[in-house]
Protein backbone atom coordinates (compact mmCIF):
# COMPACT_ATOMS: atom_id res chain seq x y z
CA UNK A 1 0.00 0.00 0.00
CA UNK A 2 2.83 2.39 0.70
CA UNK A 3 4.38 1.68 -2.86
CA UNK A 4 0.31 2.99 -4.09
CA UNK A 5 0.08 5.86 -2.19
CA UNK A 6 3.33 6.97 -3.31
CA UNK A 7 2.10 6.49 -6.94
CA UNK A 8 -0.91 8.17 -6.48
CA UNK A 9 0.86 10.86 -4.53
CA UNK A 10 2.89 11.47 -8.17
CA UNK A 11 0.18 11.44 -10.08
CA UNK A 12 -1.83 14.01 -8.43
CA UNK A 13 1.30 16.43 -8.70
CA UNK A 14 1.94 15.64 -12.47
CA UNK A 15 -1.56 15.66 -13.95
CA UNK A 16 -4.59 17.14 -11.16
CA UNK A 17 -7.72 16.84 -13.12
CA UNK A 18 -10.31 18.98 -11.31
CA UNK A 19 -10.19 22.65 -10.23
CA UNK A 20 -9.65 21.34 -6.47
CA UNK A 21 -6.97 19.41 -7.02
CA UNK A 22 -5.52 22.27 -8.83
CA UNK A 23 -5.63 24.47 -5.38
CA UNK A 24 -4.12 21.56 -3.53
CA UNK A 25 -1.70 20.87 -5.53
CA UNK A 26 -0.67 25.02 -5.23
CA UNK A 27 -0.94 24.86 -2.03
CA UNK A 28 1.89 21.91 -2.06
CA UNK A 29 3.99 23.27 -4.17
CA UNK A 30 3.80 26.46 -2.42
CA UNK A 31 4.94 23.92 0.88
CA UNK A 32 7.43 22.57 -1.35
CA UNK A 33 9.48 26.17 -2.33
CA UNK A 34 9.23 26.94 1.53
CA UNK A 35 10.84 23.57 2.41
CA UNK A 36 13.13 23.73 0.11
CA UNK A 37 14.55 27.64 0.46
CA UNK A 38 14.61 26.81 4.25
CA UNK A 39 16.91 23.77 3.23
CA UNK A 40 19.01 25.88 1.33
CA UNK A 41 19.33 28.24 3.96
CA UNK A 42 20.00 26.17 7.12
CA UNK A 43 22.91 24.27 5.06
CA UNK A 44 24.55 27.57 3.62
CA UNK A 45 24.28 28.98 7.23
CA UNK A 46 26.24 25.28 8.85
CA UNK A 47 28.64 25.60 5.66
CA UNK A 48 29.35 29.39 6.25
CA UNK A 49 29.94 29.05 10.41
CA UNK A 50 31.58 25.90 10.21
CA UNK A 51 34.19 27.88 7.87
CA UNK A 52 34.43 31.42 9.83
CA UNK A 53 34.26 30.48 12.99
CA UNK A 54 36.40 27.27 12.76
CA UNK A 55 39.49 26.98 15.23
CA UNK A 56 42.79 27.99 13.47
CA UNK A 57 46.05 26.55 13.83
CA UNK A 58 47.62 27.81 16.90
CA UNK A 59 44.68 29.44 18.35
CA UNK A 60 43.80 28.57 22.24
CA UNK A 61 41.53 30.83 23.04
CA UNK A 62 37.57 29.85 23.99
CA UNK A 63 35.45 31.70 21.55
CA UNK A 64 32.95 34.42 23.27
CA UNK A 65 30.30 36.52 22.15
CA UNK A 66 31.08 40.24 21.57
CA UNK A 67 28.28 41.92 19.48
CA UNK A 68 24.65 41.59 19.34
CA UNK A 69 22.75 41.57 16.23
CA UNK A 70 18.90 42.40 17.01
CA UNK A 71 17.67 43.08 13.51
CA UNK A 72 19.14 39.40 12.97
CA UNK A 73 17.29 38.22 15.77
CA UNK A 74 13.88 39.70 14.66
CA UNK A 75 14.49 38.36 11.40
CA UNK A 76 15.03 34.77 12.72
CA UNK A 77 11.70 35.10 15.24
CA UNK A 78 9.86 37.22 12.53
CA UNK A 79 10.81 35.14 9.33
CA UNK A 80 9.30 31.83 10.43
CA UNK A 81 6.65 33.39 11.94
CA UNK A 82 4.95 35.62 9.34
CA UNK A 83 5.31 32.05 7.07
CA UNK A 84 3.74 30.28 9.41
CA UNK A 85 0.90 32.98 9.18
CA UNK A 86 0.77 32.55 5.42
CA UNK A 87 0.52 28.97 5.36
CA UNK A 88 -2.13 29.00 8.10
CA UNK A 89 -4.27 31.59 5.75
CA UNK A 90 -3.91 29.03 2.78
CA UNK A 91 -4.57 26.21 4.53
CA UNK A 92 -7.31 27.27 5.97
CA UNK A 93 -8.80 28.93 2.72
CA UNK A 94 -8.16 25.65 0.98
CA UNK A 95 -10.35 23.29 3.04
CA UNK A 96 -12.51 25.55 2.63
CA UNK A 97 -12.99 26.31 -0.96
CA UNK A 98 -12.43 21.93 -1.70
CA UNK A 99 -14.61 20.52 1.27
CA UNK A 100 -17.98 21.52 2.20
CA UNK A 101 -19.74 22.35 5.29
CA UNK A 102 -21.17 19.07 7.13
CA UNK A 103 -24.61 20.75 6.22
CA UNK A 104 -24.29 22.46 2.73
CA UNK A 105 -27.38 24.75 3.11
CA UNK A 106 -30.11 22.19 2.12
CA UNK A 107 -28.47 21.94 -1.13
CA UNK A 108 -29.13 18.38 -2.85
CA UNK A 109 -26.40 15.98 -3.54
CA UNK A 110 -25.76 15.02 -7.50
CA UNK A 111 -23.98 11.67 -6.26
CA UNK A 112 -24.25 9.58 -3.12
CA UNK A 113 -21.69 6.81 -2.84
CA UNK A 114 -21.66 4.56 -0.36
CA UNK A 115 -18.83 2.49 0.52
CA UNK A 116 -19.53 -1.28 1.99
CA UNK A 117 -16.91 -4.11 2.36
CA UNK A 118 -15.22 -3.99 0.17
CA UNK A 119 -16.99 -2.29 -2.93
CA UNK A 120 -18.67 1.14 -3.78
CA UNK A 121 -22.50 1.81 -4.45
CA UNK A 122 -22.93 5.06 -6.42
CA UNK A 123 -26.33 6.79 -6.68
CA UNK A 124 -27.57 9.49 -8.84
CA UNK A 125 -30.67 10.53 -6.83
CA UNK A 126 -31.83 12.99 -9.35
CA UNK A 127 -31.92 10.58 -12.29
CA UNK A 128 -33.18 7.28 -9.78
CA UNK A 129 -29.81 5.53 -11.15
CA UNK A 130 -28.12 3.04 -9.01
CA UNK A 131 -24.84 1.39 -10.05
CA UNK A 132 -21.50 -0.08 -8.85
CA UNK A 133 -17.73 0.93 -8.44
CA UNK A 134 -17.52 2.42 -11.45
CA UNK A 135 -17.89 6.08 -11.08
CA UNK A 136 -19.24 8.34 -14.22
CA UNK A 137 -19.30 11.73 -13.52
CA UNK A 138 -19.59 15.00 -15.83
CA UNK A 139 -16.70 17.44 -16.78
CA UNK A 140 -17.40 21.18 -16.01
CA UNK A 141 -20.02 21.33 -13.89
CA UNK A 142 -20.13 21.31 -10.02
CA UNK A 143 -20.65 18.65 -8.29
CA UNK A 144 -21.48 17.78 -4.51
CA UNK A 145 -20.87 14.24 -3.55
CA UNK A 146 -22.24 12.67 -0.39
CA UNK A 147 -19.86 10.54 1.25
CA UNK A 148 -21.89 7.16 3.68
CA UNK A 149 -21.13 3.99 4.88
CA UNK A 150 -22.39 0.98 5.73
CA UNK A 151 -20.58 -0.93 7.63
CA UNK A 152 -17.21 0.21 8.70
CA UNK A 153 -14.99 3.29 8.21
CA UNK A 154 -13.39 3.81 4.32
CA UNK A 155 -11.71 6.44 2.60
CA UNK A 156 -12.65 8.29 -0.87
CA UNK A 157 -9.34 9.09 -2.36
CA UNK A 158 -8.96 9.77 -6.12
CA UNK A 159 -5.80 12.01 -5.91
CA UNK A 160 -6.08 13.37 -9.33
CA UNK A 161 -9.65 14.50 -8.60
CA UNK A 162 -8.44 16.53 -5.17
CA UNK A 163 -9.24 15.41 -1.19
CA UNK A 164 -9.60 12.79 0.44
CA UNK A 165 -13.01 12.35 2.37
CA UNK A 166 -13.71 9.72 5.01
CA UNK A 167 -16.74 7.69 5.15
CA UNK A 168 -17.92 7.20 8.59
CA UNK A 169 -21.32 4.90 9.73
CA UNK A 170 -23.80 6.53 10.71
CA UNK A 171 -22.87 10.62 9.25
CA UNK A 172 -22.91 12.21 5.96
CA UNK A 173 -19.56 13.64 4.90
CA UNK A 174 -19.37 15.90 1.53
CA UNK A 175 -17.05 16.80 -1.21
CA UNK A 176 -17.32 19.55 -3.57
CA UNK A 177 -15.51 18.43 -7.24
CA UNK A 178 -15.39 20.07 -10.53
CA UNK A 179 -13.51 18.13 -13.20
CA UNK A 180 -11.77 19.72 -15.57
CA UNK A 181 -10.87 16.85 -17.74
CA UNK A 182 -11.96 13.77 -19.05
CA UNK A 183 -10.63 10.67 -18.67
CA UNK A 184 -10.48 7.27 -16.38
CA UNK A 185 -8.84 7.95 -12.88
CA UNK A 186 -8.20 4.98 -10.42
CA UNK A 187 -8.28 6.22 -6.46
CA UNK A 188 -8.57 3.73 -3.66
CA UNK A 189 -10.24 3.80 -0.29
CA UNK A 190 -7.35 4.96 2.43
CA UNK A 191 -8.63 4.05 5.44
CA UNK A 192 -7.87 0.13 6.52
CA UNK A 193 -11.57 -1.66 6.09
CA UNK A 194 -10.64 -5.49 6.30
CA UNK A 195 -9.21 -8.03 4.50
CA UNK A 196 -9.77 -7.11 1.18
CA UNK A 197 -9.16 -3.18 1.77
CA UNK A 198 -6.32 -3.37 -1.09
CA UNK A 199 -8.51 -4.20 -3.50
CA UNK A 200 -10.98 -1.54 -2.79
CA UNK A 201 -10.20 0.45 -5.87
CA UNK A 202 -12.08 3.10 -7.13
CA UNK A 203 -12.67 4.04 -11.26
CA UNK A 204 -14.28 7.37 -11.92
CA UNK A 205 -14.53 8.09 -15.72
CA UNK A 206 -15.06 11.71 -16.05
CA UNK A 207 -16.98 12.59 -19.63
CA UNK A 208 -18.64 14.70 -21.26
CA UNK A 209 -21.78 16.48 -20.50
CA UNK A 210 -23.80 14.92 -23.72
CA UNK A 211 -21.53 11.63 -22.74
CA UNK A 212 -22.58 11.46 -19.39
CA UNK A 213 -26.37 12.57 -20.41
CA UNK A 214 -26.61 9.53 -22.52
CA UNK A 215 -24.82 7.06 -20.26
CA UNK A 216 -27.37 8.29 -17.36
CA UNK A 217 -30.67 7.72 -19.50
CA UNK A 218 -29.18 4.25 -20.70
CA UNK A 219 -28.83 2.69 -17.11
CA UNK A 220 -31.84 4.26 -15.84
CA UNK A 221 -33.28 1.78 -18.27
CA UNK A 222 -34.01 -1.47 -17.02
CA UNK A 223 -31.68 -4.05 -17.28
CA UNK A 224 -31.90 -6.33 -20.75
CA UNK A 225 -34.35 -9.14 -20.99
CA UNK A 226 -32.97 -12.63 -21.62
CA UNK A 227 -33.08 -13.29 -25.37
CA UNK A 228 -31.49 -17.10 -25.38
CA UNK A 229 -32.70 -20.45 -23.22
CA UNK A 230 -29.56 -20.45 -21.74
CA UNK A 231 -29.95 -16.78 -20.66
CA UNK A 232 -33.53 -17.59 -19.45
CA UNK A 233 -32.39 -19.91 -17.61
CA UNK A 234 -29.43 -18.42 -15.58
CA UNK A 235 -32.17 -15.77 -14.79
CA UNK A 236 -34.83 -17.93 -13.71
CA UNK A 237 -31.44 -19.80 -11.21
CA UNK A 238 -30.75 -15.65 -10.05
CA UNK A 239 -33.97 -15.69 -8.35
CA UNK A 240 -34.19 -18.89 -6.86
CA UNK A 241 -30.52 -19.85 -5.73
CA UNK A 242 -30.82 -16.71 -3.42
CA UNK A 243 -28.92 -14.47 -6.10
CA UNK A 244 -31.56 -12.03 -5.63
CA UNK A 245 -31.65 -11.36 -1.84
CA UNK A 246 -28.25 -9.59 -2.03
CA UNK A 247 -28.28 -8.04 -5.75
CA UNK A 248 -30.56 -5.60 -7.16
CA UNK A 249 -31.46 -6.05 -11.51
CA UNK A 250 -33.56 -3.32 -12.21
CA UNK A 251 -37.04 -4.73 -14.26
CA UNK A 252 -36.94 -7.80 -12.03
CA UNK A 253 -37.81 -9.14 -8.79
CA UNK A 254 -34.38 -8.66 -7.17
CA UNK A 255 -34.61 -5.19 -5.75
CA UNK A 256 -31.98 -5.66 -2.59
CA UNK A 257 -29.21 -3.71 -2.17
CA UNK A 258 -27.19 -5.15 0.07
CA UNK A 259 -24.63 -6.56 -2.75
CA UNK A 260 -23.85 -4.48 -5.91
CA UNK A 261 -26.05 -3.41 -8.15
CA UNK A 262 -26.14 -5.70 -10.89
CA UNK A 263 -28.54 -3.78 -13.95
CA UNK A 264 -26.20 -3.12 -16.52
CA UNK A 265 -23.15 -5.52 -15.21
CA UNK A 266 -21.49 -6.27 -18.55
CA UNK A 267 -21.12 -2.77 -19.42
CA UNK A 268 -18.24 -2.63 -17.03
CA UNK A 269 -15.00 -2.70 -17.59
CA UNK A 270 -13.73 -4.58 -14.06
CA UNK A 271 -15.15 -7.45 -11.72
CA UNK A 272 -14.77 -6.48 -8.07
CA UNK A 273 -13.29 -2.98 -7.71
CA UNK A 274 -10.53 -3.29 -9.93
CA UNK A 275 -9.47 -7.19 -9.00
CA UNK A 276 -9.52 -8.12 -12.33
CA UNK A 277 -11.59 -7.77 -16.31
CA UNK A 278 -14.97 -8.19 -16.66
CA UNK A 279 -15.14 -11.40 -18.84
CA UNK A 280 -16.69 -14.68 -19.14
CA UNK A 281 -13.82 -16.91 -17.62
CA UNK A 282 -13.53 -14.44 -14.74
CA UNK A 283 -16.95 -13.87 -13.59
CA UNK A 284 -17.15 -17.70 -14.03
CA UNK A 285 -14.68 -17.88 -11.13
CA UNK A 286 -16.04 -15.43 -9.14
CA UNK A 287 -19.59 -17.00 -9.20
CA UNK A 288 -18.09 -20.69 -8.80
CA UNK A 289 -15.29 -19.69 -5.67
CA UNK A 290 -15.82 -16.35 -4.74
CA UNK A 291 -14.29 -16.94 -1.35
CA UNK A 292 -10.61 -18.57 -3.34
CA UNK A 293 -11.02 -15.25 -5.50
CA UNK A 294 -11.78 -12.66 -2.96
CA UNK A 295 -11.36 -14.46 0.66
CA UNK A 296 -13.33 -12.36 3.10
CA UNK A 297 -15.55 -10.98 0.66
CA UNK A 298 -19.58 -11.60 2.15
CA UNK A 299 -20.52 -13.50 -0.98
CA UNK A 300 -20.88 -16.65 -0.09
CA UNK A 301 -19.65 -20.08 -1.93
CA UNK A 302 -23.16 -21.61 -2.65
CA UNK A 303 -20.96 -24.87 -4.15
CA UNK A 304 -23.10 -24.70 -7.41
CA UNK A 305 -22.96 -27.24 -10.18
CA UNK A 306 -21.13 -26.09 -13.00
CA UNK A 307 -24.64 -26.25 -15.40
CA UNK A 308 -25.79 -23.91 -12.71
CA UNK A 309 -22.80 -21.50 -12.92
CA UNK A 310 -22.45 -20.94 -16.62
CA UNK A 311 -26.48 -20.31 -17.22
CA UNK A 312 -25.71 -17.63 -14.34
CA UNK A 313 -23.13 -16.71 -15.61
CA UNK A 314 -24.71 -16.39 -19.18
CA UNK A 315 -27.43 -14.49 -18.13
CA UNK A 316 -25.02 -11.87 -16.35
CA UNK A 317 -23.01 -11.25 -19.40
CA UNK A 318 -26.34 -9.78 -21.30
CA UNK A 319 -26.93 -7.59 -18.81
CA UNK A 320 -26.65 -3.98 -20.82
Amino acid sequence: MLYLRIIFLLQSVENPASQEADKINRLFNYFNVAAAGMLLLVGFLIVYICVKFRQRKGDTNTPISTKQNKKLELFMIGGPFLLLVFFFYQTVTVMNSVSPSQDPKGKHPDVIITGHQWWWQVEYPNAKVITANEVHLPVGKPLLLEMRSADVIHDWWVPELGNKMDLIPGNKNYLLLNINKTGSYIGACSEFCGAQHAWMRIHVIAQTQTDFNNWLAENGKSARQPHDSLAITGALLFQTKTCANCHRIQGTAATSNAGPDLTHLAERDELLTGLMANDSANLFKWVDQPQEVKPGAHMPDFKFKKDTVNAIVHYLLELK
